[in-house]
């Protein structure tokens, strides 16, 4: 990453990292986040506390939450409100770049439970303007991990019972971007429409009539519009893609103004993939809805795209925070991980097969295939 600009004046690292910890009013231990309740709670005491609005990030609660202007960003100049630092550990197995207690100075990577000791450094970033709190707690993802245990056919019973007894489902945070563009696009093509003419052709020495499609193409320009809003990246690359991705949707219409509460207990996980490379992707997924959009408005029943030229206006973004359970665990000197949406209960996962368990299922099958071929034998023969 590139060398972070100064703190604020009157700001010190310490300070910034203190942001994230709720001390209770009743016993003064660490509150944090319950999913469940949606507040603030002292596992000591049992004291409660709602999220505090008044902290609700800069913009209040309920109001829309505004982008960042993309080229400003790019030429580093991001106002130090909009910049926080935080005590990160990176794991050197995966690379995740996860937030811990600066007291805890040995710990296991959550994405990977590889062992990890906690460093010093702080992490200097651009600040989340939006958060997706967890509306689902520990229990439940720890049930809907077994739930997706249990569909796996070829998983070994040692697996699933490990998985049950987990110690531990880390909370995450896990850092996205998201991207709004206005697009202006000319193209030059051609629209094809079907029709059909009639062959003879001699079939079985008799003469038949066929239907062949041909297609009557002609020239075709034209210009279509779209406005691109919270176009998804992730900014991390701590999980497999594929998991993140098949763990969609998420309702980014639940997105909170950010606010350090909705982390107390958890931990958040600081993005690895810069803002540029970010956009690349999103221009990458801007790309085939235009194209889309082209072959729609050029019409006909094929279509050809010969030239396209995009413009890109306006392009805003912002850093948010959306929710997961994740564990991570070694089995036969392997680590695999079950990865649970914190919205809505999706998971995905790795998963070992059982050798055995293929190999009796193949058998079954051999013995299956043989039961019904010696029964059709012998009704054959007796007829």
């Amino acid at each position: 990453m590139p060398t972070p600009p100064p703190l604020p004046t009157g700001t010190t690292d310490t300070d910034a990292l203190n942001d994230h910890r709720f001390p209770c009013d009743s016993c003064g231990g660490a509150m944090r986040f319950s999913p469940a309740q949606q507040q603030l709670i002292c596992d000591h005491c049992g004291n409660t506390k709602p999220v505090s609005a008044a902290q609700e990030g800069l913009w209040g609660a309920g109001s829309s939450i505004p982008e960042m202007d993309f080229k400003s960003a790019l030429r580093k100049q991001i106002p130090d409100a909009d910049l926080e630092s935080t005590q990160v550990t990176k794991c050197a197995n995966c690379g995740a770049s996860v937030e811990f207690d600066p007291a805890i100075h040995a710990a296991e990577c959550p994405f990977c439970a590889t062992p990890i000791v906690s460093d010093t450094g702080v992490d200097r970033h651009i600040k989340p303007r939006g958060i997706l709190p967890f509306m689902l707690d520990e229990p439940s993802a720890r049930d809907a991990v077994g739930q997706w245990m249990g569909s796996l056919w070829f998983a070994p019973n040692r697996l699933k019972r490990d998985s049950r007894r987990h110690r531990k489902m880390d909370g995450i945070y896990i850092p996205y971007w998201t991207f709004d563009a206005q697009t202006e696009s000319r193209y030059a093509g051609e629209r094809g429409v079907v029709y059909y003419e009639t062959r003879y052709v001699i079939r079985d020495g008799k003469r038949q009539a066929v239907q062949v499609a041909k297609v009557r193409w002609s020239p075709a320009r034209g210009r279509v519009a779209r406005f691109f809003d919270d176009v998804l990246v992730l900014a991390s690359r701590s999980l497999p893609k594929q998991f993140t991705d098949a763990l969609q949707p998420w309702d980014l219409s639940r997105l909170s103004p950010y606010n350090a509460e909705f982390i107390a207990g958890m931990r958040a996980e600081a993005y690895t993939v810069e803002l540029d490379e970010a956009f690349n992707e999103a221009r990458g997924y801007m790309d085939r809805v235009i194209e889309r959009d082209v072959r729609f408005d050029i019409g006909g029943d094929r279509q050809r795209i010969h030239q396209l030229k995009t413009e890109v206006s306006d392009i805003r973004f912002k850093h948010i925070l959306l929710p997961i359970w994740v564990a991570a665990y070694r089995y036969r000197g392997k680590s695999y991980r079950f990865v649970v949406n914190g919205q809505s209960g999706r998971v995905q996962g790795e998963r070992p097969y059982s050798a055995i368990k293929i190999a009796l299922a193949v058998l079954a099958a051999l013995a299956l295939a043989a039961t019904i071929g010696y029964v059709y034998a012998m009704n054959q023969g007796g007829m």
